[in-house]
């Protein structure tokens, strides 16, 4: 049985880039990584924007080439599952059977896409786009097709109806009132919603699936409210639940992702969790928390690596995300949750502005529409706490 000093299970952005932690502080150490998909770790926020706009290619969101790894020492297991895990004896096992004794161990497991249970949701030709194997079949199918049905409302549902409008008829179906109601408020939710209908995506809202079947090629999906709705594809985006069964089966503590501590520690001690699956204290906003985007990912991974390294560094860092729906952008980092209370300052009504989420008069999670490069402004209002008026934020950032 081979062993590794570090062993690195998930070949997404979290587990690729522990591999520069870990090198930060230990140069020689062996390191395994192990990757579910049989290509090399790749950028997946491209999968549903900018590839589908002929702006990337896909060579060009691999995060490194063999070549790196290589040179950095890291032996590559792909197209294997890590099922298997041993804390007591330190031993992962794959799905084909292979065995690997660790000293440290990272669980960069990432996150599955959510099914939905009813009649048919499990026909073939169904899409959860999640992989670069689900961009590479939808862009083949889409050449060939003139409808799309896309269930669903939130990230990955805007994102693509966006994507997919350029070629195809796309119709949206989700169970809420406006578009990302989790992240937009109504007023805003509601004016992009009205800007994809006005490019022409036909929006069903505040429905749900009630059936799915085959029509010909395509699929005959059924409503809640009685609709049919006829697509050649159908894709379905409601959300993704972190991959916790393995760190659960072997008795680490779970709930909304893998438990870590603030050095990104599980409850077993020389195993780690970082990325979408990992349940971690935010420092700035003093709860635990489970964040399901690239820059967490990025800097937690690399973060956790240099901790099983020996760097013993408490992660504070406050990541952000990011979304393009055709011609509204925005980046936001904190809380950004439109549970809490929502102050829009808007230069430009729905389109060019800041939103802070507050709680309690304290700014927990901020927005900035169309407004780029204040990020350490915004992070910065988080971190100190202080109790503010809507007044005091008219103009606080620009």
């Amino acid at each position: 049985m081979n062993k590794f000093d570090y062993v690195i299970v998930g070949g997404g952005l979290a587990g690729a880039s522990a591999i520069q932690g870990i090198r930060a502080h230990d140069s020689k150490g062996s390191i395994l990584l192990i990757g579910e998909e049989t290509h090399l770790p790749y950028d997946r926020p491209p999968l549903s924007k900018k590839m589908w706009f002929g702006k990337t290619r896909v060579e060009e969101i691999l995060l490194h080439d063999q070549q790196y790894y290589d040179e950095h020492g890291v032996e590559i297991l792909l197209g294997d599952k890590a099922t298997k895990l041993d804390p007591q004896e330190k031993i992962i096992v794959t799905a084909s059977g292979k065995r690997y004794r660790f000293d440290k161990l990272l669980l960069a497991t990432g996150t599955s896409p959510r099914q939905i249970d009813i009649p048919g949701s499990d026909l073939e030709g169904i899409c959860h786009f999640r992989t670069l194997d689900d961009y590479l079949r939808m862009r083949s199918e889409a050449k060939v097709n003139k409808s799309a049905l896309i269930v669903g409302g939130g990230f990955i549902g805007s994102e693509l109806a966006a994507a997919l409008n350029l070629n195809l008829e796309v119709t949206m179906l989700f169970p809420s009132a406006t578009l990302c109601r989790r992240v937009f408020p109504e007023p805003l939710g509601m004016a992009v919603q009205r800007h994809f209908q006005e490019r022409g995506i036909r929006v069903i809202h505040s429905d749900s699936p009630s059936s799915i079947s085959k029509n010909g090629d395509g699929f005959r999906t059924e409503t809640v409210s009685g609709k049919s709705i006829e697509s050649d594809l159908l894709i379905i985006g409601v959300g993704v639940a972190p991959n916790i069964a393995i760190a659960a089966d072997a008795g680490l503590e779970v709930g909304n992702g893998i438990v870590v501590n603030e050095y990104l520690e599980t409850s077993h001690a020389g195993i780690y969790a970082a990325g979408d699956n990992a349940f971690f204290p935010y420092r700035a906003l003093g709860k635990s928390m489970r964040i399901e985007h690239w820059d967490n990912a990025l800097v937690q991974g690399r973060w956790a690596g240099a901790n099983m390294a020996g760097a013993h560094e408490a992660f504070t860092y406050q990541p952000y995300f990011f979304s393009d729906l055709f011609e509204f952008g925005y980046e936001a980092t904190g809380e950004v949750d439109t549970s809490l209370e929502t102050f829009a300052d808007w230069q430009k009504e729905n389109h060019t502005g800041v939103i802070y989420y507050l709680r309690d008069s304290r700014v927990r999670g901020v927005m900035m529409c169309n407004v780029w490069d204040r990020l350490d402004a915004a992070r910065e209002l988080i971190r100190k706490g202080e109790i503010v008026t809507h007044e005091s934020l008219r103009g606080a950032i620009r």
